[in-house]
């Protein structure tokens, strides 16, 4: 999803981009509660600890499940409701809004989600089928978790303005704000988070979700696994990193990245099996490693994104049907998401080549062919 320009909708001028500021009027500035950010939190932008809203209705709407039922958010009263705006094709932070809604309920424990409701509204113009919602669903093991909801292109613009949400589609890029509400048992809307493009940051914004959600529901119930909300460091190509292996060659073993180890990254995620041919996409890379093998150059480690993973075994048991133990080259976990943040990943897939002294020398955003691989290591490898 590329980010694009400062766009007019709705008479509310947004900056679209992860970072932006909610276009709602909010009460103030102060988190849920009245409190401001302190401690670790002040210091932690990957993280929106949300702002308080004048707790009016939520626009009511009817749409279309990824069963194909018609769903209006009317019906939820007597439930607190997290709504967020996804773009079903999205691979960038659309999968970490998800993941955040997801891992706070779970901190909150079953008897805590009987009370809550869990709602996706698509955000991609291009792609409003039913069969575009199901899919982003079943990709991240959600089928049967929330109602991710579509419509018409008119019915869906309807939606976005009535919560000013931006949302663009420009030759074929989709580009929308990461917004998503929490609305109380009767309807109203009581705090907006924007999802920063962070990935080690994806438990503590669910933690703060899961700290909202208590507050709005009966008996207050205190969220399960907090975790600390102080800014996780990163891990850039700089320093040296020993990674478990999880498929591919040498598996069960380690990789190691960083000064001293040349390698053409490649960060993904077993998803991306939604809107690419992953198994061809892999086998691609394994063409590119034979050559790397003949003259020498930076050898293939693809990393997966584990934390966006539904489970850590997601990615391996994609290889095991797809023949990964032939690929020739290292598949490994970035568990935490740091080396994804230290890399400076924006989506996935994400390309890299990283030089011997440990820097970045080539970036690309997507996949590219075998031959565009050699082109750019063969021109860049050596810087």
């Amino acid at each position: 999803m590329a980010l694009l320009a400062v766009v007019v909708v709705a008479a509310v001028t947004i900056t679209v981009m992860a970072s932006a500021k909610p276009a709602r009027q909010a009460v103030s500035n102060q988190m849920p509660g009245g409190q401001m950010p302190s401690g670790p939190l002040s210091k932690n932008p990957n993280v929106d600890p949300g702002t308080s809203l004048p707790g009016r209705a939520a626009p009511d709407f009817t749409l279309t499940n990824q069963f194909g039922a018609p769903v209006s958010l009317h019906q939820f009263r007597g439930k607190v409701v997290v709504l967020a705006f996804v773009d079903s094709r999205c691979t960038s932070i659309c999968p970490l809004t998800t993941l955040s809604m997801t891992e706070a309920t779970k901190m909150l424990g079953g008897a805590a989600a009987g009370h809550i409701q869990l709602v996706g509204i698509d955000a991609n113009p291009d792609a409003t089928a039913v069969a575009d919602v199901r899919a982003y669903s079943a990709a991240h093991q959600m089928t049967r978790s929330w109602d991710f909801l579509t419509g018409s292109r008119q019915q869906l613009a309807a939606v976005w303005r009535g919560y000013h949400v931006y949302v663009a589609a420009s030759h074929g890029n989709i580009d929308h704000e990461p917004a998503m509400y929490l609305i109380d048992q009767r309807g109203d809307e009581r705090t907006l988070y924007l999802t920063q493009m962070a990935y080690a940051s994806v438990g503590q914004q669910a933690d703060l979700i899961s700290e909202g959600l208590s507050r709005l529901l009966p008996g207050h119930p205190a969220p399960h696994e907090l975790v600390p909300l102080a800014l996780a460091k990163s891990i850039g190509p700089a320093q040296g990193a020993s990674v478990p292996i999880i498929g591919g060659s040498a598996q069960g073993k380690t990789v190691a990245l960083g000064p001293g180890h040349p390698h053409l990254v490649v960060f993904l995620a077993s998803w991306l099996n939604e809107v690419y041919n992953l198994p061809a996409q892999l086998r691609v890379l394994a063409s590119y490693q034979q050559q790397a093998a003949r003259h020498g150059w930076p050898s293939v480690v693809a990393l997966d994104e584990t934390q966006t993973e539904s489970t850590a075994a997601a990615l391996p048991k994609l290889l095991a049907t797809a023949g990964g133990g032939r690929l020739g080259y290292a598949v490994a976990a970035d568990t935490s998401g740091r080396m994804a943040d230290g890399y400076g990943v924006q989506d996935l897939p994400w390309i890299e080549i990283i030089s011997p002294a440990g820097r970045v020398v080539f970036s690309h955003d997507g996949w590219l062919p075998e031959s565009a691989l050699a082109r750019a290591v063969a021109t860049h490898a050596g810087s």
